[in-house]
């Protein structure tokens, strides 16, 4: 899509920025501005920085979004790209062969791995054979919703049976990764966007952009604070308003991000029930407990991971989590609109 750079407008997502005015200063005369598109990870994106001409912000933008458009292709567990061998064909060659990719392909699984295991399983990427069942019966649902369905349990379990992480091998000296299960498959979206939002804030610091804002779908990263010298305020949504906007609460934040998963935007309703994409692995039915579940770190692709686990644990067992990292805080917004912070999530005073 053709690129726009525009003054900060109004980003509809999960956690979204609040404000959006120009910002003069007169060391450098740096002005702000804003990219927003929208064909990267399925959701509505933008990079809010500083510069000394929108020429310059242009440019740099430019090579930020096209290191997250990078990043998109590579972990596309759908399409094929011409000299891009990414997760799709991973998951192709299941049982096959293995197959050679970049070498951030294999850091994102070793981040699953990593994740599967300080989760206690409730973040797999090797979940993709049942996600991919609920993927089919989401889409047919809010295609027809009068005729709209649950999958199966029987063929939910059956292919449960497909999903052991300990059979995707990972040759990091050869750079190839194989899936032993032929029906296996791999879906990355639980730590995929979270970990391309990290590297683009990396490759932002060097191009020297001190002062930086990724606000892709619920996942927000900032590099340093604005050039004023202040923290990013950042807004977590009203999951009970769903796309009409409002905020449960504000949160200022300064090299850090703030990932929030939940249940409010991407669902279909069978029988007057709604069913979102967030599926438990212990039971693989979608999670309910809460309306959101929102994660503070210093690293966007753990926090994305933990967002997700936390989504599908209960609010106990999710604290304990919480509370037994380090850099880490969480804030849950109840099925009864409810909120309950881990102890050191600091919001601000005003919403």
């Amino acid at each position: 899509m053709k690129k726009r750079v525009r003054m900060a407008g109004v980003l509809a997502a999960l956690a979204v920025l609040v404000g959006g005015m120009a910002w003069y200063f007169s060391k450098g005369k740096l002005e702000r501005y804003e990219m927003t598109f929208l064909d990267v990870f399925d959701t509505v994106a933008s990079i809010t920085g500083y510069a000394e001409s929108e020429e310059e912000f242009a440019r740099q933008a430019g090579l930020l979004h096209a290191e997250l458009k990078r990043y998109h292709e590579m972990f596309d567990i759908y399409h094929t790209y011409e000299g891009e061998d990414n997760i799709k064909a991973i998951n192709d060659a299941a049982g096959k062969e293995a197959v050679k990719v970049d070498a951030e392909v294999i850091d994102l699984l070793k981040l699953g791995q990593e994740m599967y295991g300080k989760t206690g399983g409730k973040v797999n990427i090797a979940y993709g054979s049942v996600l991919a069942v609920w993927h089919e019966y989401r889409e047919a649902g809010i295609l027809d919703p009068q005729d709209a369905q649950v999958p199966p349990a029987k063929l939910l379990k059956e292919r449960a049976g497909h999903t052991d992480i300990s059979k995707m091998v990972i040759d990091e000296e050869a750079g190839t990764v194989f899936l032993e299960d032929p029906q296996m498959r791999l879906d990355v979206g639980s730590i995929g966007k979270g970990f391309a939002v990290q590297r683009a804030a990396e490759y932002a610091k060097e191009l020297g952009m001190g002062h930086v804002l990724f606000c892709i779908g619920g996942n927000v990263c900032a590099v340093g604070g604005k050039a004023d010298g202040t923290p990013w305020k950042v807004g977590i949504e009203d999951p009970g308003l769903g796309v009409q906007g409002g905020y449960v609460q504000t949160v200022g934040i300064t090299g850090q991000s703030l990932v929030t998963s939940g249940d409010y935007q991407r669902y279909y309703e069978v029988g007057g029930k709604r069913y979102c994409h967030i599926i438990d692995p212990d039971t693989g039915m979608p999670a309910g407990d809460f309306l959101s579940v929102t994660v503070l770190s210093e690293d966007s692709g753990a926090a994305d991971a933990l967002s997700t686990a936390l989504f599908c644990m209960g609010y106990e067992e999710g604290l304990a989590v919480v509370e037994g990292m380090g850099g880490v805080e969480a804030l849950w917004v109840m099925e009864d609109g409810g909120i309950r912070c881990s102890s050191g999530f600091k919001a601000d005073e005003e919403k």
